[in-house]
């Protein structure tokens, strides 16, 4: 046995002394397991949740009307109706970003149970927002990255985030593309002893619940109700996840929770040669459709991100429809933040369209720019790795090959992702668990929950896919 083999066979054993959490006393059958369990178990209230934030600055942000973007997508509507667009200002955190609601109670948490240090695996904000939560609790930080292709080319948002992760006081370690991301993170901790700061865990989307909880707040002091629709820019499924999540304890129980994901649709993520023809690094379909139908591929043995059992609708907008908001929302609202968040503003546009004048949509989170997030770089690049920037419509945008930017507003779209096929999929995806077996009334139950259907729906997909 080699010593990739080795390691990759602890990897359970790492991962508990990591974090602390014995995963197999909420298995239940062959393929139920107890989420609302692992959920309370975590120990703090949402109310605890909330003070641990507010020590280090955290949560509490604005929502800011965009009364001018509003007013363009009544413009342009078939019938001069749009709903309000309001923004939920993200930015206003520490490192920038909705992230730091999850770093923040991780980070706690691994203060509290006693550990030296804290590492997570991420390419994305989390990893600012995880050094910047251990630069405040005193706790070392190491952050590992997904940064090159093989030619030791990096993209210039994941260069960016970790430059910020460095100036936080993080040690930050640079992989190229490949499957050595989790062997060297399982190295890591194991060698180090330091607590697994997932994404994925209880503690990470426990962190998002406050920001669903604030959007209904906020909404029903500044207009008596709740929002219609909340619009989650969706990777793994922790935002979504912990986003309705709060909305649900608010008591925000008939406003429709929207994902909406960057179209990358034919770019392999795996894939060396596409790894810098995308303009995206996250808020995209290559991470929000692979953690829609199977949640548990993540560095935990049971991911917290459950999106099949909040998401109401999922959308796709094309790259240079979000480049566009980018543009629109710093030119005519005065707000420079970006990408990941103007994900969502793009697809709100175009679904604020579908609503009243009197309806209230939110989006849900902006993130802050920096230099290598911004459109021009983010463009240069693109046009360095053979990629054509055009202005026309965008619905002949094809990823890997072109950026459309729209050259008109009307011109914006979603397109709407089929919720039951992904059901099906994830519902297929754990075909090889059942083999043989005969599933018992609790599998059944959580395929229910797992994917908002009811018993007759899950029976008949189950039906189906077993006689292909």
């Amino acid at each position: 046995m080699n010593k990739y083999e080795e390691l990759m066979n602890r990897k359970q054993e790492i991962l508990l002394k990591s974090l602390g959490t014995d995963y197999s006393k909420y298995e239940i059958d062959t393929l139920a397991f107890n989420y609302e369990k692992m959920m309370r178990d975590i120990n703090y209230s949402l109310n605890e949740i909330k003070e641990i934030q507010k020590e280090v600055g955290v949560s509490d942000t604005p929502m800011l009307e965009l009364k001018n973007i509003t007013a363009l997508a009544r413009k342009v509507s078939k019938n001069g109706c749009a709903a309000r667009i309001m923004l939920k200002d993200e930015s206003c955190n520490p490192s920038g970003s909705f992230k730091d609601r999850r770093a923040a109670l991780a980070v706690y948490d691994a203060m509290k149970k006693g550990y030296k240090g804290v590492a997570s695996a991420t390419s994305g904000n989390y990893g600012a927002a995880v050094a910047s939560q251990a630069a405040m609790r005193g706790l070392k930080c190491i952050i590992v990255q997904e940064a090159f292709d093989s030619r030791m080319i990096g993209q210039p948002e994941i260069l960016e985030k970790a430059r910020k992760c460095e100036g936080f006081g993080a040690e930050v370690i640079r992989l190229t593309l490949g499957p050595e991301l989790f062997y060297a993170y399982l190295k890591i901790l194991e060698e180090t002893g330091y607590y697994n700061a997932s994404l994925y865990s209880v503690y990470g989307i426990a962190g998002v619940e406050t920001l669903g909880y604030e959007i209904a707040e906020q909404c029903r002091e500044k207009f008596q109700k709740d929002p219609v629709a909340v619009v989650v820019t969706h990777a793994g499924g922790g935002n979504v996840t912990g986003t309705a999540r709060g909305l649900i304890k608010a008591g925000a129980l008939d406003t429709e929770v929207i994902g909406a994901s960057v179209d990358l649709s034919g770019l392999h993520m795996a894939s060396d040669k596409d790894f810098n023809r995308k303009s995206f690094t996250t808020g995209h379909t290559g991470f929000g459709v692979p953690f829609i139908v199977n949640p548990d591929r993540s560095d935990v043995p049971r991911s917290a991100a459950r999106p099949l059992r909040y998401m109401d609708r999922y959308v796709t907008v094309p790259q240079g429809e979000v480049f566009y908001m980018t543009e629109l929302l710093a030119q005519i609202e005065g707000l420079e933040r970006g990408p990941a968040g103007n994900t969502s503003l793009a697809a709100a546009f175009v679904l604020s369209q579908q609503y009243g004048n009197d309806d209230i949509i939110v989006v849900q989170e902006t993130e802050y720019t920096g230099a290598g997030k911004h459109i021009l770089p983010q463009l240069s690049f693109a046009k360095k790795n053979g990629i054509k920037i055009e202005i026309g419509d965008p619905k002949d945008e094809i990823p890997g090959k072109n950026i459309i930017l729209p050259n008109e507003p009307c011109k914006l779209f979603v397109k709407e992702m089929d919720m039951s096929s992904l059901k099906e999929s994830y519902i297929k995806n754990l075909l090889p668990q059942i083999l043989d077996k005969e599933l018992s009334e609790e599998d059944i139950d959580f395929l229910c929950m797992e994917t908002k259907w009811d018993k007759k729906h899950v029976l008949n997909a189950l039906k189906k896919l077993t006689h292909k």
